[in-house]
């Protein structure tokens, strides 16, 4: 049963008023996002994936992400609407004795990316999507809250009014 949307107040969104299938769209918001003190992406050329019922999920480009952190791990997962997603660790051997993590301590599948998504979402190609859970995720200063469930990588900020897929009960929507 399709739960009562939130009604968004003077600048918000309401996840319920995103498509399905889900669209793509540029956002000059400023992202950072950051493992400790060590800065993983900035930028203001991010994309935000909006989905029914879910929270954006921002997508950074390529040359606005640290990839010297990123190690490729072996999962995978596919999405009906994008396809097959790739993973990443970050490897706090590259992030120094700083850190503030063990020498073999990995941070394991903390994002994920498409090298070849479908035809509609070819401007995802090679773009980094970061779990908030997991990481210091910001959206113009503002810290995201990810969102419940730990599979899906929606960032929610004071922007966007739910309530939000992968809460409990929500598996249905």
């Amino acid at each position: 049963m399709r739960p009562r949307p939130a009604s968004p107040g003077p600048g918000q969104e309401s996840v319920w008023d995103y498509p399905r299938p889900p669209a793509l769209e540029p956002s000059d918001e400023h992202v950072v996002i950051r493992l400790g003190e060590t800065v993983l992406a900035d930028t203001r050329s991010a994309l935000r994936l909006l989905e029914t019922s879910h929270p954006p999920t921002y997508y950074v480009p390529p040359d606005a992400v640290d990839r010297r952190l990123l190690v490729a791990s072996a999962r995978t997962s596919h999405c009906e609407w994008k396809g097959r997603a790739h993973y990443v660790h970050i490897d706090p051997h590259a992030l120094g004795s700083n850190a503030g993590f063990a020498p073999d301590e990995r941070l394991d599948d903390i994002g994920w990316f498409y090298p070849s998504p479908v035809e509609r979402f070819a401007a995802l190609r090679d773009h980094y999507a970061f779990y908030p859970a997991r990481l210091d995720c910001r959206v113009d200063g503002e810290r995201v809250e990810p969102q419940a469930g730990g599979f899906y990588g929606g960032w929610i900020t004071s922007r966007v009014v739910g309530p939000f897929k992968g809460e409990p009960g929500s598996w249905g929507w």
